[in-house]
C-alpha cells in the first residue's frame, strides 16, 4: 500500500515471467531509483482455485482495501480470469465493491484480452480528472465485441491472404513481406498475432493444394473411360478377368504408356506428379481408388449393353426379314404391332428400330421395283398396240393392270401403287423410246457403261505438249454433254400434256434416227418432256445421261404457268451450292399454246394470258413467244419456225460456252 518506491537502478518488470528474461522484454529502469504510486489495480481472482477459499480470499481483498484506502489514492476492482470465472464469485466480488464508496469494477481476462485496457483507462481516468469518463463493459459483452472485431479483421486478412496467394507453392516468409504494408494484415496481427496469421495462410495453402489435386483427379477420371476404351475395347478379353489381371493386362498394351505412367512414390498425390510435367498421364495407382472402380465396372456394362444392343438389332432385322407382314411400301405405323415384342423397347429407342425399318423397307422397294420391272419386261406384248405418243388411255392401263393383277411381283407394291404406275409409264417410254437415257437400268444401262468404259480406258499415244493440249480440249468438249455441239438436250416443261404433244409434234418433224436439221446441218436432238413434281427423279432436268442445254416451258392457262414457275424455282433450289449449278444460268423459252383440240381457255382472254407471260418472262429473265409475234392464231400450236428459233439460238448459247471453256487457262490441267 506504499505510494512511494524506492529502489536504485533496478528494472521495471510487468509479471515475473520476465524474471531471468530480461534480455527478451524492453529494457526500462526506475527513473532515479524512485517511483510515486498514482493509484491501485486491485486484482481478484474469480476462478476455481486449487485448494483456494474464495470467502477467505475476499477477505484478504477486503483487509488489503482498507490499507488502500487510507493512501487516498483512486482504487479499482479488476476480477481477473473472467473466461475461466464462477458465477457466485463475481457477484460476490461486486457485492463486496457496492459496500464501498465510488469504488468501480472491471471484468477482464488477459488470456482473452478482454478489457485490459479498459481497467488501466478507468485507473487513469480516476487519476485524471480533466479525462473522460471511461464507460465499463461487463466482461461477455466485451468479449461479444472483440469476438466480432476478431471476426470481421480475420475476414478482411483472409480476403488479402486469398488475392495474393494464388498457388499452394507459396512460402510464409515472401507472402508476409509482401502484405506487411497492408492494413488487413496489420489489424489482424495487432488483434490475434503473427502465429494466428501463419496458420491462417498455411490453411489457405493447404486448401488451395487439395482444391488442385482434386481438379487433377478429376481430369484423370475423366480420362480414364477413353483409356479403357482405346486398349480393352473387346468385352471377351476382360469379362472374365479379376481387378488384379485387367490391370496386369493393361500394363502388357503397347499403348500402356501413353494413357498411364506408373510411379515410383504412391498414392500419385502424396507426391509431386501432379505438379511435374507429365502429369497428363493417368497415375497407374489411381485405378485402386473406388471412383476409378466404378469407371471400370461402368466401362464393363457398357460393353455388355453394347453387346446386347447388337443382338438386339440383329434380332430385330431377323424378325423383319421373316415377317410375313413387312411388305414393300408398308408404314412403320401398320408394321410395328406384328414386329415389335417388350425385349426390343427395353433396349433401343423407337427412333432406331424406325430407322433400321427404314433401310429395310428401301430395300423390300427396290428389289420389288426391279422384280417388276422384269415382269414388265416378260408382258412386253402389251405395249405393242399403244399409240405413238406413249400415253395408254385408261382402258388400256386397266387392261395391263388386268393382265398383270395374279402376278405376286405386281401385287408386291400394292401399297405403291403411283411408283407402280410410274414404272409402267417409264417402261412404255422405254418401249417407243429405248435409249441410254429411258432405259430401266439407269447407270448400270449396257450403252452408257460402253461408253464409259471406253472413255476412261482409250489410251493415246504420246504427242507434243501444245498438240496435247489441243486435244485435250476437244476431248473435254467431246466427254462434256453441255459442250457437244453437234447435240441438243432439250427439256419441254408444260402440265396437262402440253409437254408430251409438243415432244410428239418436234419428233415428226426429224429424221428417222432423230436427227433435226438447222441451217442445213444436221443435229442429235434429245427431248425430256417434263410434266410432273420436278424434285422427283423421274421428272428432274439433269440426270447422270442427260445434261439440258434449254428449256422450253409451255403454257395455256393461269394454272399451267404457275406450275411452270414453281419447276424453274424448284430446280434451281435442287442445285443451289453445287459446283455443277448450269442449271441456274439454263436458256429458258416461255411459249404461250393451246392444248391439241383448241378452242376456250377456261374464261381466260389471249391478252390477259400474253400479259401474264411477258411479266413472268420479264421475271425469269428469259425469251418469251406468243402467237401474234410468230403471226399465227392462237387455236394452233408453236409451229415450225418457232422450233427452229429457239433450237438455233440454244447452239448459239452452247457455241459461246465452247468459247469460254476453251479459253479457261489451266484447262489442261483440268480433271476429265
Amino acid at each position: 500500500a506504499a505510494t512511494k518506491l524506492a529502489s536504485a537502478e533496478k528494472l521495471m518488470y510487468f509479471c515475473t515471467d520476465q524474471l531471468g528474461l530480461e534480455q527478451d522484454f524492453e529494457q526500462k529502469q526506475m527513473p532515479d531509483g524512485k517511483l510515486p504510486v498514482d493509484g491501485f489495480l486491485l486484482c481478484v481472482d474469480v476462478s476455481r482455485g486449487m485448494n483456494r477459499n474464495f470467502d477467505e480470499q475476499l477477505k484478504f481483498v477486503s483487509n488489503l482495501y482498507n490499507q488502500l484506502a487510507k493512501t487516498k489514492k483512486p482504487v479499482v476492482v479488476v476480477l481477473t480470469k473472467c473466461d475461466e470465472g464462477v458465477e457466485r464469485y463475481i457477484r460476490d466480488a461486486h457485492a463486496f465493491a457496492l459496500g464501498k464508496k465510488n469504488l468501480q469494477v472491471v471484468e477482464t481476462s488477459a488470456r482473452s484480452n478482454v478489457n485490459v485496457e479498459l481497467a488501466f483507462g478507468t485507473l487513469v481516468q480516476l487519476v485524471d480528472k480533466s479525462r473522460g469518463k471511461a464507460k465499463i463493459i461487463p466482461y461477455f459483452e466485451a468479449l461479444k465485441q472483440q469476438s466480432q472485431q476478431i471476426a470481421a479483421a480475420k475476414d478482411k486478412y483472409e480476403w488479402l491472404v486469398s488475392r495474393i496467394v494464388k498457388s499452394h507453392h507459396e512460402a510464409w516468409p515472401n507472402v508476409s513481406r509482401k502484405m506487411q504494408a497492408a492494413p488487413e494484415y496489420q489489424d489482424y496481427v495487432y488483434l490475434e498475432g503473427t502465429a494466428k496469421a501463419r496458420k491462417l495462410f498455411l490453411q489457405h495453402v493447404q486448401r488451395l493444394k487439395q482444391e488442385h489435386m482434386e481438379r487433377r483427379r478429376r481430369a484423370y477420371l475423366a480420362l480414364l473411360p477413353q483409356a479403357l476404351d482405346a486398349l480393352v475395347p473387346d468385352l471377351d478379353e476382360i469379362d472374365h478377368l479379376s481387378r488384379a489381371k485387367a490391370e496386369k493386362l493393361l500394363e502388357a498394351k503397347p499403348d500402356f504408356l501413353k494413357w498411364f505412367v506408373v510411379l515410383e512414390e504412391t498414392p500419385w498425390d502424396a507426391g509431386g506428379h501432379a505438379d511435374s510435367a507429365d502429369s497428363e498421364r493417368i497415375p497407374f495407382d489411381l485405378l485402386e481408388t473406388p471412383a476409378a472402380e466404378q469407371l471400370y465396372e461402368a466401362h464393363l456394362e457398357k460393353l455388355r449393353n453394347e453387346r446386347k444392343r447388337a443382338e438386339v438389332r440383329r434380332a430385330f432385322r431377323e424378325n423383319l426379314e421373316s415377317s410375313p407382314f413387312v411388305t414393300p411400301g408398308k408404314p412403320w405405323e401398320e408394321a410395328r404391332s406384328f414386329i415389335m415384342n417388350e425385349d426390343f423397347y427395353l433396349w433401343l429407342d423407337e427412333s432406331v428400330y424406325v430407322d433400321i425399318y427404314g433401310k429395310h423397307q428401301k430395300q423390300l422397294i427396290d428389289k420389288a421395283k426391279e422384280d417388276f420391272q422384269e415382269l414388265l419386261l416378260e408382258y412386253s406384248e402389251l405395249f405393242y398396240e399403244l399409240e405413238l405418243d406413249a400415253k395408254p388411255s385408261k382402258e388400256k392401263m386397266g387392261v395391263i393392270q388386268e393382265v398383270l393383277g395374279e402376278e405376286q411381283r405386281f401385287k408386291a407394291l400394292q401399297k405403291l401403287q403411283a411408283e407402280r404406275d410410274a414404272l409402267i409409264l417409264k417402261h412404255i417410254h422405254f418401249v417407243y423410246h429405248p435409249t441410254k437415257e429411258t432405259c430401266p437400268s439407269c447407270g448400270a444401262c449396257v450403252d452408257a457403261r460402253v461408253e464409259q468404259l471406253l472413255s476412261s480406258r482409250f489410251i493415246r499415244p504420246a504427242e507434243p505438249p501444245r498438240q496435247q493440249h489441243q486435244q485435250h480440249q476437244q476431248h473435254q468438249q467431246h466427254r462434256n454433254p453441255l459442250l457437244d455441239v453437234d447435240r441438243i438436250n432439250l427439256v419441254i416443261l408444260g402440265k396437262d400434256g402440253l409437254a408430251r404433244e409438243l415432244a410428239n409434234e418436234i419428233r415428226a418433224l426429224c429424221t428417222n434416227d432423230d436427227k433435226y436439221v438447222i441451217e442445213g446441218k444436221m443435229y442429235e436432238l434429245a427431248l425430256r418432256p417434263i410434266e410432273g413434281n420436278v424434285r422427283l427423279p423421274v421428272n428432274a432436268f439433269q440426270t447422270p445421261t442427260f445434261q439440258p442445254h434449254g428449256c422450253l416451258c409451255l403454257y395455256n392457262s393461269k394454272e399451267s404457268l404457275s406450275y411452270v414457275v414453281e419447276s424453274i424455282e424448284k430446280s434451281r433450289e435442287c442445285t443451289v451450292g453445287r459446283r455443277d449449278n448450269h442449271l441456274a444460268q439454263l436458256p429458258l423459252t416461255l411459249v404461250l399454246v393451246n392444248k391439241r383440240g383448241g378452242g376456250d381457255c377456261g374464261g381466260e382472254t389471249l391478252q390477259s394470258l400474253i400479259q401474264q407471260g411477258q411479266q413472268i418472262a420479264s421475271k425469269l429473265q428469259c425469251v418469251f413467244l406468243d402467237p401474234a409475234s410468230a403471226g399465227i392464231g392462237y387455236g394452233r400450236n408453236i409451229n415450225e419456225k418457232q422450233i427452229g428459233q429457239v433450237l438455233k439460238g440454244l447452239l448459239d448459247a452452247k457455241r459461246n460456252l465452247n468459247l469460254v471453256v476453251g479459253s479457261t487457262p489451266g484447262l489442261k490441267d483440268a480433271p476429265d
